[in-house]
């Protein structure tokens, strides 16, 4: 597949030769400009391929379907992810969480097809048993991290054994050549049927996941664990409180305990978050840290609690024709085709090594 490289080539060598470089902040951004270690997340909001996959429930998004769903709508989804990968940064993220990804296939497109190939990036993805065959994935630069194990956390819920989900996607590995990570990639239950209802496999799956965050500290107590996602589920809501145990910095960091540093972005949540549903923004993609990665006298990767943000640059945005104000600029509106790019904002978290 050629997604026009010469094209490629000409736009990446703008790129770089707008942004600014060795750590210094770009004129009229909120983005720091850095040349140290980048984290992302982003729901892309339905990445599939054009081809049927008889073992999942894809029939939406095939070129016959009542999308339209046709190659070059998908080459143009591609180079729309590609673009906010490179956006906002000198250098891309070493780390990025991906949801709602199809298969290996449009992972390989994503990184091998686009300008993105020039950064040795690699993809860790498992299938998992959700019922339209969207997955979690994590792609990381090779010449910054080095995965040790991964594999993926599946969800099984004994209350209700006929519901599928995606699973949660866990990597060890070593980055910076000194630190270790331990990565979980998230994409829990959707409120789709009603929040009420819909609570009690939030619920399950955050405390399936601090039970794994349990087993790493109990091995390592000053274990960096790092958990990016979109929960579903807001910072203050009783999955994350309660059943992860994710809490808000509060002036002093403690051992042992996990750090949503998305917490603070409720306080603008009138005006942005990462994601709007009938006129309300949300903060369900969240990034969360361990105490390691807050204490200055560590060695290695370390963060502040400001040092995450949600990307609200304004070419991912559009007018909100309905409720007022903008809105992600998705790639559908209902069934009509709009050409952007997700329904979610991507966020990120910089991580100094210094």
């Amino acid at each position: 597949m050629n997604f026009g490289k010469n094209y490629y080539r000409i736009i990446l060598s703008l790129l770089f030769f707008v942004i600014p470089c060795n750590g210094q902040q770009k004129k009229n951004s909120k983005y720091t400009i850095t040349t140290d270690f980048r984290v992302m997340w982003y729901n892309t909001e339905n990445l599939y391929d054009t081809f049927d996959d008889p073992k999942t429930d894809d029939n939406e998004f095939l070129p016959g379907s009542q999308r339209h769903w046709t190659m070059k709508r998908y080459k143009a989804k591609i180079e729309n992810i590609y673009k906010v990968i490179i956006s906002n940064s000198a250098q891309p993220p070493f780390l990025i969480g991906l949801a709602e990804v199809e298969n290996n296939k449009v992972l390989t497109d994503l990184i091998q097809n686009t300008p993105l190939i020039k950064f040795g990036y690699h993809f860790i993805h498992y299938d998992s048993p959700d019922l339209r065959g969207i997955d979690v994935a994590l792609l990381y630069r090779q010449d910054l991290f080095k995965p040790i194990k991964n594999f993926p956390i599946r969800v099984n819920f004994p209350f209700d054994t006929k519901r599928k989900t995606r699973d949660i996607l866990y990597v060890k590995g070593i980055a910076n050549n000194f630190d270790t990570l331990h990565i979980f990639v998230n994409h829990w239950p959707s409120r789709r049927g009603g929040e009420n209802k819909s609570v009690p496999y939030r619920l399950y799956v955050a405390k399936l996941l601090k039970s794994k965050t349990d087993s790493v500290f109990h091995s390592y107590p000053e274990s960096k664990i790092l958990i990016i996602g979109d929960f579903n589920d807001e910072p203050d809501d009783e999955s994350i409180l309660k059943g992860l145990q994710a809490v808000s910095y509060k002036g002093v960091v403690e051992k042992l305990k996990l750090y949503d540093l998305s917490y603070s972005w409720l306080k603008n949540i009138a005006n942005s978050g990462t994601s709007k549903y009938k006129g309300k923004w949300s903060v369900i993609d969240q990034i969360i840290v361990s105490s390691a990665f807050m204490v200055k006298k560590n060695k290695g990767l370390k963060c502040l609690p400001t040092s995450a943000m949600i990307d609200t640059s304004q070419y991912l945005l559009k007018d909100d024709e309905v409720y007022s104000g903008k809105i992600p600029f998705r790639t559908y509106s209902g069934y009509k085709y709009i050409g952007g790019f997700s329904d979610h904002l991507p966020i990120y978290l910089d991580l100094s090594a210094k």
